[in-house]
């Protein structure tokens, strides 16, 4: 099954960055990787620049008077910079780096929510939330008395956009969403809901953690308030994440963590912040992470997010065609604007089972909620298996889940 986006994205070429890919799983079994969702597998030129820190580079960023330090310092700010190029940022000052999506929307929370929220206020959230954009925003809400909505979605997946405008008031000070969803693989139209937010003076924070691999990321486009990712689903390493957020807004809002590096000046009677984004930035910041991850920031340049996307669309289509195929199963999520991710339950067997037995074939994927509860309950199932699919998967390995799945379901009947 070839196409143009085959011809364009070289495939083969691609599975020789990634070493890991070369490993024998399961008594000697090839490796098949479809959990990409949950983390994506890292590249040579990340895992060579993070061990050339440790080699060449290892000291503590700021402050530092001698020679590595200077090094470090500079290599840690020029990931910033990269970042901030990376999705359209104005400057480099508005890109914070935390440990992940979830401390990023925390972050927003705790900080900027508890600044502007008082009772009455109302928080929009969706059905296709993952909990780490759920419950930070519960905490905030329970303390400061204020409503979270929910934005239904159809049959299909997709959000039901004119149940949102209803549900936008005067008294709706933050909506947050998902791009894409991380259980469905649904790709929100987020430019519409932004804009619509913005007409009523919300602000509006985009979880971009499964869109910024294979979509290209525009914040000043997007005009959204607030951005967040994880380094590890875009090639990158763990414990390492950004939040984007316009200038106005970090300026004004207070800090979320105290200690070092975060200061301008300590006393006993007070202490005064370090400029954005430093005043964020508390203790000693995962330093080789981010040098990691503006690693794989340039890893996914050359390859370009068009061609990315165009090959995961065709293994998307041809995974939901395939699958669907097979008796007794039901893939959710079938709308026509999705990420690379194929989410289904089959009559035969529990997810968990299904999981377990791809995974004696040597098939890694998802079984469970995938952090989702609320959604699950939703879609009337209590888990699912997602397979998700990356810029190193090929037609064949889809195949493989195929004939995978169908060995399950004669294993279970």
């Amino acid at each position: 099954m070839k196409d143009n986006a085959t011809l364009e994205f070289d495939v083969k070429k691609v599975r020789e960055d990634f070493p890991i890919l070369k490993r024998k799983v399961r008594g000697g079994q090839n490796l098949v990787y479809l959990d990409s969702a949950a983390s994506a597998l890292k590249p040579n030129s990340v895992i060579e620049r993070m061990d050339y820190y440790y080699r060449n580079e290892t000291s503590n960023v700021h402050r530092g008077a001698h020679f590595l330090s200077e090094q470090g310092t500079i290599a840690y700010e020029e990931a910033r910079s990269q970042v901030a190029e990376f999705i359209g940022a104005k400057t480099s000052s508005e890109i914070i780096f935390t440990r992940g999506t979830t401390e990023s929307i925390n972050l927003v929370a705790q900080s900027f929510g508890r600044s502007v929220l008082k009772a009455g206020d109302e928080i929009i959230l969706t059905e296709l939330e993952h909990h780490s954009n759920i419950v930070p925003w519960q905490i905030v809400a329970k303390e400061k008395n204020c409503t979270i909505r929910v934005v239904p979605i159809s049959d299909n997946g997709d959000l039901d956009y004119e149940a949102f405008l209803k549900l936008l008031n005067e008294k709706t000070k933050i909506v947050a969403l998902t791009w894409c969803s991380n259980a469905l693989g649904i790709a929100n139209p987020i430019q519409k809901y932004i804009e619509s937010a913005h007409r009523v003076g919300a602000r509006v924070l985009v979880d971009a953690a499964q869109a910024v691999s294979n979509r290209v990321t525009d914040v000043q486009a997007l005009d959204c308030d607030f951005l967040v990712f994880s380094g590890h689903k875009i090639f990158g390493p763990y414990g390492i994440g950004v939040l984007y957020g316009k200038m106005e807004l970090l300026e004004l809002m207070p800090p979320y963590q105290g200690g070092g590096s975060m200061i301008a000046e300590v006393r006993w009677e007070e202490t005064t912040w370090a400029e954005v984004p430093h005043k964020f930035e508390a203790g000693t910041p995962a330093i080789p992470e981010a040098i990691g991850l503006a690693a794989a920031l340039q890893y996914v340049k050359t390859l370009d997010l068009k061609k990315i996307a165009a090959h995961e669309d065709l293994l998307l289509n041809f995974a939901t065609k395939e699958i669907s195929e097979i008796p007794g199963i039901e893939i959710h999520g079938l709308s026509e604007n999705k990420c690379a991710i194929v989410s289904f339950s089959a009559d035969w067997a529990h997810a968990s089972d299904i999981g377990s037995l791809l995974d004696q074939q040597g098939i890694a994927v998802r079984a469970g909620h995938h952090c989702c509860q609320p959604l699950m309950r939703r879609l009337g199932v209590p888990a699912t298996v997602r397979a998700s699919f990356s810029i190193y998967n090929t037609l064949e390995e889809v195949a493989f889940l195929r004939n995978g799945l169908l060995k399950a379901k004669e294993f279970f009947q």
